[in-house]
């Protein structure tokens, strides 16, 4: 794996803690199937994020931190062909998806 991709959770679950409200009690990790890719979903059970905001959050510089974190996390999947976008419901909490190509993963 890219050794980059510990900084990418590192970044999600201190945005999950830092931005998901007094509310959140889990974080969860799952993969799934999606042929030929892999998706790995990650889900917190925090505030969520506007449908308005969904795009802007991967833009650099927008955000109430730093404005870098899910700029930097785009970037860094970006490297190895990755993708990712969020698909949650506002209100339910967060769910992104990170798109694995085919040729990126394997199960041995």
């Amino acid at each position: 794996a890219d050794p980059m991709l510990g900084q990418v959770f590192y970044n999600l679950i201190d945005n999950s803690l830092r931005h998901g409200g007094e509310r959140i009690s889990g974080i969860r990790l799952s993969t799934m199937k999606e042929v030929p890719d892999l998706i790995i979903v990650y889900e917190d059970d925090g505030v969520g994020i506007p449908p308005e905001e969904k795009e802007k959050i991967f833009r650099k510089g927008f955000g109430k931190h730093t404005g870098l974190g899910m700029f930097l996390i785009k970037e860094i999947l970006a490297i190895t062909g990755m993708t990712i976008r969020e698909v949650g419901t506002y209100g339910q909490g967060v769910q992104f998806e990170i798109r694995v190509p085919s040729d990126r993963f394997r199960f041995p």
